[in-house]
């Protein structure tokens, strides 16, 4: 079986109406008002349609659905349009669900508002994981969308998510939204997810929360590509905390490192890799080759096949004549993968880390 767990909603093109009139209206509708004037279930269902025929195209058997990232509207300011536009996306996707039971599963968006606790999107979290049967949660390490006042997800800000996330036994998504910066939101996309290992990888959260269930969206940013200089970061790091780095320093300025004793690099590396294995990276990279890097970086153990098909990769490879999307294809021809590796990536990783998804 081939399980995709990076799939976003094919959304209909009047839902985004609704978004508009929502902002503008400050509170005078409801969820049901903008439902039965704008969104028509022919719309939903062709939609849904859509989806299934693009799966077939490529061999995917079950695809996770969450909302489209980049128009969450977590930084705008009223917390409860962001409420109800969110509620609004999962409602859709549980919708898409229901039609198609055998190819989909839903991944719930989470109504995330800059300056507010954490705390605020726990309603959302129980509605649709405890009653909607989602399997996990998309979440976005920066609501604040380039604003720069989102704390690291290794901040005590988000310890309560994480122990709600552990309590329901539901894996999030590490997945950047939208961005108001000098970045468009693909590049924040990569900013975000680099930054999100780096915070945890250095942090207490998996000490704190040892059964919590983090992936990298988009095989972890720049992460497989600079890891070489993270290791050596690490290694820094950690002899500072032996107060060695001190007289490390003041030995370099006088041209010598005599009674210095820094630790063994190769230990220190293993530790550092350890702290990488506690995390899950999806296959989302466009290139043959940083796919190579990133199995050879944090093994394929610890991969998930996802494709955000349809996404920004849609474009045909002219070296292929096929999507860059169809990840299937370039991960059956990299000769390194074993058949065992191959079944991991597609399925098995899936289901060790979405217990939810059934069989």
């Amino acid at each position: 079986m081939i399980i995709d767990i990076h799939g976003h909603l094919i959304t209909p093109p009047a839902v985004f109406a609704v978004r508009t009139v929502l902002q503008a209206s400050n509170g005078q509708h409801s969820k049901e008002w903008y439902v039965d004037r704008y969104i028509k279930d022919a719309e939903i269902e062709a939609a849904a349609h859509r989806g299934v025929t693009l799966m077939d195209q490529v061999g995917t058997d079950v695809q996770f659905l969450s909302p489209r990232p980049f128009a969450l509207m977590h930084s705008h300011p009223v917390a409860r349009d962001v409420r109800l536009w969110v509620e609004l996306q999962n409602d859709l996707i549980h919708r898409t669900v229901c039609l198609h039971p055998d190819r989909y599963r839903g991944m719930a968006g989470l109504p995330q508002v800059a300056g507010e606790p954490v705390d605020i999107v726990f309603p959302e979290l129980d509605r649709t994981v405890g009653e909607l049967g989602f399997v996990g949660v998309l979440l976005n390490p920066d609501p604040d969308e380039g604003g720069g006042r989102s704390p690291r997800l290794s901040d005590p800000y988000w310890y309560p998510l994480w122990a709600k996330l552990v309590e329901l036994d539901a894996p999030a998504l590490v997945h950047s939204a939208g961005c108001r910066g000098r970045e468009t939101y693909d590049e924040h996309f990569a900013t975000e997810e680099s930054l999100a290992v780096t915070s945890l990888t250095h942090s207490e959260v998996f000490d704190r929360f040892p059964d919590l269930k983090i992936i990298i969206s988009h095989g972890g940013g720049s992460i497989p590509y600079q890891i070489g200089r993270w290791r050596a970061h690490f290694w820094l790091d950690l002899a500072t905390r032996k107060k060695h780095i001190a007289q490390y320093f003041r030995d370099l300025e006088l041209a010598g490192l005599e009674g210095t004793e820094l630790p063994e690099p190769p230990a220190d590396l293993a530790s550092y890799d350890d702290a990488l294995r506690q995390l899950w990276f999806d296959t989302d990279v466009h290139s043959e080759h940083s796919l190579e890097l990133l199995f050879r970086t944090v093994g394929p153990d610890r991969c998930l096949f996802g494709t955000e098909r349809p996404g920004s990769g849609g474009a045909v490879n002219p070296r292929t004549g096929r999507s860059f999307e169809d990840f299937k294809y370039t991960i059956d021809r990299i000769g390194a993968l074993t058949d065992d590796d191959r079944a991991q990536i597609y399925e098995h990783n899936a289901r060790r880390v979405f217990t939810r998804l059934g069989s």
